[in-house]
């Protein structure tokens, strides 16, 4: 049988300090050179998957310290420090772990709907690359089933369940009359079009500016919601007038710093970016406040508690879509080797179709029920039926 199998690593929020997971981020140049060089060094399917919460990679490897190398040769991440924070899994517990991220319960807000988005985009690139096929095509169609019964069948998306959602709320909470201030969105991307939402819907605040570095996407989102777009050239004067400036581009290096703020009000901003896209520095500045999205996330959220009674129903309905996919991972598993015997068998000489496809049941029967030694049967009845196998199904 084919050697290799399903590893997850990566490194998270839940050991790993703001400072680090920078280190391990990966943009989408970086991430597309990684799936290149993963392809070209025989990985056939890889998915990588980098947000502000967790940079994971998922696929299929001889040996998970190949996904190790890959992720710190493309980040700024050194092997040493992923021994001491990052996390290997392998075969199910892998497989669980990708359904548990898909249905928001590995985020740092339980129960994070933004996540299943951003995996479908890292499966997008992937597919594009040619480096998701059978395998992954599978997994993450039967990731997006759970994620979608999870929100659907319990309340563990009810409340703030994104960082968008929480940065708003916590404007809310922290700015007096927020309907009459000056709010500056830089950044348009899938969390800058999710936080303008979030702004539109729960501030009541008709004159929020829009910037991005391509005028272009920053029009498009306006064109949905009643916001007014300025150039990327006037960030600076925007900045001078706003009473709340929220980040979210997403570059590889900061986009804010010290040079741009000048203020004679109190400015809040809000850094939704990772790596951090607003320099600490401007701390320093008299009248600003910065907050990060870690910050943002150990908010304390009235809600969480309701939220976590939900748990053990969403990972029942995961263990039951990851059970289907373990069937089918099964079938596709024995699947040429069941095939060969089958024909064997339907041969004249050896018996009719009917008894052939009942002796093939009850051999497909006997793998599944005895995993353990599903190879040294494969290799008897190969040996005992003298049966041609390809060189990659062989046990």
């Amino acid at each position: 049988m084919d050697s290799k199998k399903f590893f997850t690593v990566g490194v998270s929020h839940k050991k790993a300090l703001l400072s680090v997971r920078e280190a391990f981020s990966l943009s989408l140049h970086s991430t597309e050179a990684l799936l290149n060089d993963a392809k070209k060094n025989g990985i056939s399917e890889l998915l990588v998957n980098s947000t502000c919460n967790r940079t994971e990679l998922y696929g299929l490897a001889e040996n998970s310290n190949d996904f190790i190398k890959l992720l710190c040769k493309f980040s700024k991440g050194k092997i040493n420090t992923f021994n001491k924070i990052g996390y290997t899994l392998e075969g199910k517990k892998a497989i669980n772990h990708i359904f548990r991220v898909g249905a928001g319960l590995e985020s740092q807000i339980l129960g994070d709907f933004e996540i299943i988005g951003q995996l479908k985009k890292s499966f997008y690139q992937s597919k594009k690359l040619e480096m998701a096929n059978g395998f992954l095509e599978r997994l993450i169609n039967n990731v997006i089933q759970a994620s979608k019964r999870v929100k659907t069948e319990t309340r563990i998306s009810s409340g703030a369940t994104s960082v968008s959602y929480a940065a708003v709320q916590f404007i809310i909470k922290n700015v007096k009359n927020i309907s009459d201030k000056n709010i500056l969105l830089f950044g348009a991307g899938k969390i800058g079009k999710n936080t303008c939402e979030n702004l539109i819907k729960h501030t009541k605040n008709d004159h929020i500016v829009l910037i991005n570095r391509t005028k272009e996407r920053a029009e498009k989102i306006a064109g949905k919601f009643k916001v007014k777009v300025k150039p990327h050239s006037e960030l600076n004067t925007e900045i001078r007038k706003a009473d709340v400036l929220i980040v979210a581009t997403g570059a590889e290096h900061p986009t804010i710093n010290k040079e741009l703020i000048h203020c004679s009000s109190p400015l809040l901003i809000i850094d939704l970016s990772l790596p951090r896209n607003v320099v600490p520095e401007v701390i320093e500045i008299d009248q600003v406040s910065l907050v990060h999205l870690d910050e943002l996330s150990k908010m304390t959220d009235e809600n969480l508690m309701k939220r976590k009674k939900y748990i053990g129903k969403a990972q029942e309905i995961i263990n039951e879509v990851a059970s289907d996919f373990n069937t089918w991972l099964y079938q596709r598993k024995y699947a040429p080797f069941l095939n060969a015997i089958k024909t064997h068998l339907e041969k004249p000489i050896s018996g009719s179709e009917e008894t052939a496809s009942k002796f093939t049941g009850q051999i497909a029967s006997y793998l599944k029920d005895n995993p353990k030694n599903a190879s040294a049967t494969m290799n008897l009845l190969v040996d005992l039926f003298e049966i041609e196998l390809e060189e990659d199904v062989k046990a």
